[in-house]
């Protein structure tokens, strides 16, 4: 068998990655996590139920119990691991990617992501199943996105929101933060706008991917209404953006950045922030003021998980993907967006984005194949140890500068090589590009 797993999971065309391919997966996923009671949850792709009968049959073939959460986000299904006291979880989703796309993500007991290394082990037991001798038992739940719902609420300053009862614009991008958040924030007491809120696995509305290129109607709607905030999610509500009262996108490191001086204003004990090698410096500058430790860890959600279940307080990456651990080990995009909203019940979001450091970032990416993307990386390894920089090499190799860092990364899902800087100003990202570009080559 060919290898699936990527960074965060399986994900492809239908031809890419076949229904057929998705159930030997489950019940190789069946025997990794031990069998036993395991969630299954879909997104509102137009392939979901493809997948889903083949992946609940691979379980169900391995003698599991299977508890159907149905279509939920993947921050609800990630929730209800602890909740119910599952074995693990499948989730049926391509996340942010294009609609023709589809994948299985796999989370454990402990409610962390299977990454690509760990799932080497479930493609070798997918490979080695036979003839099922055994018929597992199935049963749904569908209070799942209730139960999310009273556990956010729970953790928010509701009564704080209801008095400022703030304007919103939701913009649901037709994916499965249309089933939770038009409800979560009407009962906290805000003002809904919501737009393309209805599940459709075309995106009809708009790209799932809640870039600031394609979420222009909601920043147009926020000036137009007065909102006081607009917010995006992609497919399947892990990751989500933000604009402001002025209608100005709120890039994703920004929601990072906010997300963690809310955290550590709060906190009254030592803390830690666990993030990627790709994040901003602005995480450095609030986890310094803050007395606060800052982890690195490779680019990909199971590998902030796995920093993260040793006692990180907030963990998240540069794409607006942050972890909350008193909810989950989930990329939380419903608590984060509920989190900010309780912060612009005090003043409004640019008041608070002006208080982050500023920084300029630059991303390119070049074209290599998979022999290329190693001699590149290699190159930048080498310029690092031979001038003696202060290096993280756990992901690319990423080198530190008094004012910026760049990093240099091989793409784990495409042939490219992906290069990034950041600085004070844009010129002197731009700067960094261009001068690593020549040391590799290119």
């Amino acid at each position: 068998m060919a290898r699936y797993f990527g960074t965060n999971g399986a994900r492809g065309t239908i031809e890419e990655f076949p229904p057929s391919i998705a159930k030997k997966l489950a019940r190789g996923t069946a025997k990794y996590l031990g069998g036993g009671k395991i969630l299954v949850a879909r997104d509102g792709r137009l392939t979901g139920a493809l997948y889903h009968e083949a992946i609940t049959s691979g379980l169900l073939e391995e003698g599991c119990h299977v508890i159907d959460l149905g279509q939920v986000t993947s921050p609800t299904a990630e929730f209800m691991i602890k909740k119910i006291k599952a074995n693990g979880l499948i989730i049926i989703t391509a996340s942010h990617n294009p609609p023709e796309y589809n994948g299985m993500k796999v989370v454990d007991r402990d409610g962390i992501a299977i990454s690509k290394e760990r799932a080497e082990k479930i493609e070798e037991l997918a490979e080695k199943i036979t003839e099922p001798k055994k018929r597992g038992t199935m049963e749904k739940y569908e209070n799942a996105s209730e139960d999310h719902i009273s556990e956010i609420m729970k953790n928010v300053d509701v009564e704080k929101i209801r008095r400022r009862k703030p304007k919103l614009v939701l913009d649901c991008g037709n994916g499965m933060a249309s089933l939770i958040t038009p409800q979560l924030f009407k009962r906290m007491g805000c003002e809904v706008v919501p737009i393309n809120s209805h599940v459709d696995g075309n995106f009809p509305g708009r790209p799932s991917e809640p870039i600031e290129a394609n979420v222009q109607d909601m920043l147009k709607l926020v000036r137009e209404i007065k909102a006081d905030a607009g917010i995006a999610w992609d497919g399947d509500a892990d990751r989500v953006a933000f604009a402001n009262e002025r209608g100005e996108y709120v890039i994703g490191d920004k929601v990072f950045a906010l997300s963690v001086l809310l955290k550590l204003k709060a906190e009254n004990k030592k803390a830690k922030v666990v993030t990627t090698v790709a994040t901003s410096l602005a995480i450095e500058d609030i986890a310094k003021k803050y007395g606060a430790e800052v982890v690195y860890t490779k680019i990909g959600a199971p590998y902030l998980c796995e920093e993260m279940i040793k006692g990180g307080t907030i963990g998240g990456e540069e794409v607006g993907g942050v972890i909350w651990p008193e909810i989950s080990l989930a990329k939380e995009g419903i608590y984060t967006a509920a989190k900010i909203v309780e912060a612009l019940c005090e003043k409004p979001l640019s008041q608070w984005i002006a208080e982050l450091p500023d920084y300029k970032n630059i991303k390119e990416k070049i074209v290599a194949d998979e022999k290329k993307k190693t001699e590149i990386v290699e190159k930048m390894r080498e310029y690092a140890k031979k001038n003696n920089l202060d290096y993280i090499d756990k992901d690319g190799i990423r080198i530190n500068y008094k004012d910026g860092w760049v990093i240099v990364r091989a793409s784990g899902t495409e042939n490219y090589v992906r290069i990034f800087a950041e600085a004070k100003t844009a010129e002197r990202a731009k700067q960094l590009i261009n001068e690593h570009r020549k040391i590799i080559g290119e």
